[in-house]
């Protein structure tokens, strides 16, 4: 199933107060996320540096997702607790292998 993967790379000190941040924001709201699969990461060879990697159906839909009022709060929110600019890569899923064996 082709798809939309974003990355976002960022640089920060104060990583427990961006998990509090975001856990919340994935909770909480009216209307529902439109990511398929959300997955935070630490970069063992790079000490403070983090990837969020997101999982979306769409380009469109992460589109959505970024033009909601309650993303670009977080997004801000966010930022400033980063030690630097965070770096955003948009990606369209070629292919995938889940691994799983087909009968």
């Amino acid at each position: 199933m082709a798809g939309f993967v974003q990355i976002i790379e960022f640089q920060t000190s104060r990583i427990k107060e961006i998990e509090e941040l975001g856990r919340p924001s994935r909770t909480e709201g009216s209307t529902p996320p439109t990511f398929r699969h959300i997955m935070a990461t630490a970069d063992r060879d790079r000490p403070g540096t983090y990837l969020t990697i997101v999982e979306f159906d769409s380009y469109d839909s992460a589109m959505e997702n970024s033009s909601r009022p309650e993303t670009s709060e977080f997004a801000a929110k966010m930022a400033a607790l980063c030690d630097g600019d965070p770096v955003f890569r948009n990606l369209d899923v070629m292919w995938e292998d889940k691994g799983e064996d087909v009968p």
